[in-house]
């Protein structure tokens, strides 16, 4: 078995270093979890690929990523990423004569509770450039900024004044008027225009935080989905909102951000809201009731760290794949005989993600 071993002071982690995090200093200590990917291409067809997403590698308030590693049979084997959002990936080949394609990557890293205090007065000269504003305010495939997107951020601001009002606004609205879908595939592919159109609010984190994503921009408040995966319990009791095991294969979870000037970036999640109210026992809580209040208080401007950021890409095209670009990613990705496999269909590519704390 190969091993290659590195400190995410690579190439990826240079391609994101201009991008503004800026998160507001957390209080609370770290903690260190150790996450473990073990992925196998069933079935190969010929030459095979792999993309496994690696953490976040830009240092930031809320979380670190220390270093990662990998083992197994593939060929080659590298750090990659998908050029324009820095998203960090390990991308493994095997040639068309290996009948077992295997890697497992293991990655350590540290997060801590996410607040921003938006009470207190902004600090000068926290603002996004020129640039900046541009990039966080401008559509993907799946997230238009005009037509029936920017006339409901119009309705859903209406009266709002400043990036903080505004962006209240639309999370009060997604809350009010989405729903969770538990038959929907995954986490949702964020097509909010879809859905908009077709009057059907209901999907997961990555259609819900998605639809708060791009109302913001649409009204011109910078914001972007953060896709990970969760990693551990709830320390505030909502078995809803963390990992139920140290099998974390299906935790996958996108969260949003937007930026205030003199504030930076802002975790906001109203898809957990949502959550919160069809699964927290004893499940179909209402909106008044206190565990959802408590919940939707929160999650405008703070994030509990029992989760594991990968990334904020849209639109996707991996090196090296023959596919199509992908809404984002969050999941295992892998390909075989030129054709790609379906990401949430277990038999074509195995995966297992376990989650522990060092």
């Amino acid at each position: 078995m190969k091993r290659r071993e590195f400190l995410l002071t690579t190439a990826a982690a240079s391609a994101v270093a201009a991008l503004p995090w800026r998160a507001a200093l957390a209080a609370e200590a770290w903690r260190t979890f150790d996450i473990t990917t073990h992925v196998e291409v069933i079935n190969p067809t010929g030459v095979s690929r792999a993309w496994v997403p690696l953490p976040l590698v830009l240092e930031t308030d809320w979380q670190q990523s220390i270093s990662s590693g990998w083992t197994g049979n593939a060929t080659q084997a590298s750090i990659q990423s998908d050029g324009k959002y820095g998203a960090a990936m390990v991308y493994a080949e095997w040639g068309a004569g290996e009948r077992a394609p295997v890697i497992e990557v293991t990655s350590r890293v540290r997060t801590r509770e996410r607040s921003v205090d938006l009470t207190r007065s902004g600090r000068a000269g926290v603002r996004l450039t020129a640039a900046e504003q541009a990039f966080y305010t401008s559509p993907t495939d799946l997230i238009p900024t005009d037509g029936i997107v920017r006339d409901t951020a119009r309705e859903a601001t209406k009266g709002a004044r400043g990036d903080i009002d505004k962006a209240r606004a639309i999370y009060e609205w997604v809350v009010e008027n989405t729903f969770r879908d538990p038959k929907t595939r995954g986490c949702g592919w964020g097509d909010i225009k879809s859905m908009l159109e077709s009057k059907n609010l209901g999907g997961k984190c990555g259609d819900l935080n998605a639809m708060f994503v791009g109302l913001a921009r649409a009204a011109g408040v910078p914001a972007r989905d953060v896709y990970g995966v969760r990693i551990a319990k709830s320390k505030y009791g909502y078995k809803s909102l963390g990992a139920g095991s140290p099998d974390i294969s299906k935790a996958q979870h996108c969260r949003a951000e937007f930026f205030a000037q003199g504030y930076g970036w802002v975790p906001v999640d109203p898809a957990d809201v949502r959550k919160v109210m069809l699964e927290e026992p004893p499940s179909n809580l209402a909106i008044d009731d206190p565990k959802v209040v408590a919940a939707r208080k929160r999650l405008f401007g703070s994030w509990e760290m029992n989760w594991m950021a990968y990334n904020t890409a849209h639109d996707i095209k991996l090196p090296g794949a023959s596919g199509a670009k992908l809404p984002y990613l969050m999941y295992i990705n892998a390909e075989s005989g030129g054709e790609m496999r379906d990401q949430l269909d277990p038999p074509s590519v195995r995966y297992k993600i376990t989650a522990k704390e060092a």
